[in-house]
Order: structure tokens, then sequence, then C-alpha cells
């Protein structure tokens, strides 16, 4: 319930409760995790609800300070058929670019990575 009084308005305890969860889903939404290649500087990103993947990295553009370079999802790496709990995973294999996608519902688990400008990702499998 909203109350109005000369003060302006209040907002009662539920409405607030609502506002705070709803901002606090909405930080949750993606996941970030770097690649694992020591000598790139590319992170990645995951909806943790459709799976739908991206990438950015770091790109030196003359004369200014530089600009984020973004992938969007290719192949494979677009919102999946089921939705689920989507987290990044990392492997310890300094020379390795691309992550590990896992649904934590499912255990499902595919891997992405970088391909001409668009991140790909094999398809899901246990």
């Amino acid at each position: 319930m909203i109350r109005f009084s000369r003060h302006g308005f209040l907002i009662s305890g539920m409405a607030l409760i609502l506002l705070v969860q709803t901002g606090f889903a909405a930080a949750q939404e993606y996941r970030f995790i770097p690649a694992p290649q020591i000598d790139l500087n590319r992170i990645y990103r995951v909806n943790r609800l459709t799976g739908e993947m991206g990438a950015c990295q770091y790109a030196v553009k003359e004369g200014t300070i530089g600009a984020a370079l973004c992938y969007p999802a290719g192949e494979g790496g677009g919102p999946q058929p089921i939705p689920g709990d989507y987290e990044l995973v990392r492997s310890n294999h300094e020379r390795e670019g691309g992550v590990f996608r896992v649904n934590t519902r499912t255990g499902e688990v595919s891997v992405c990575y970088v391909l001409t400008e668009r991140v790909v990702c094999t398809p899901q499998a246990r």
C-alpha cells in the first residue's frame, strides 16, 4: 500500500521489500568470468536464466583510452530451450580461451568460445 502524506509518500514495508527483491534479482541476472588464457583480456558473461552467452575485451583505439569490444551470441550461444540456473566455470589451463557453461539444475555442460566475432557453444551434454 502506498500512503500519501503532506511530506510526500510513504511506501509500506511490503512494497519496499518487493522493490528491494526486484533490484536484487535484476543484479543477479548475469554471471561474469575471465577467460583462463593468461595473455587474453576477455571476460565472458552468461544470462543465468536463459543461458545466453556474450563476451567482451579491451581493444586499443588510437587517440582514445580504448574501447570495449563485445561479441554477441552465435551458434549454440543463444538462449537455451530449457530455462535453468546457468553458471560459468573456467578451466585451469592457462592457454584456454573458452569457458564452460554449466546448467546447475540439469547438470548439462557446454564449452563456449569466441569464433569469428561471435560467442559459439558446443551442444549441451551430461
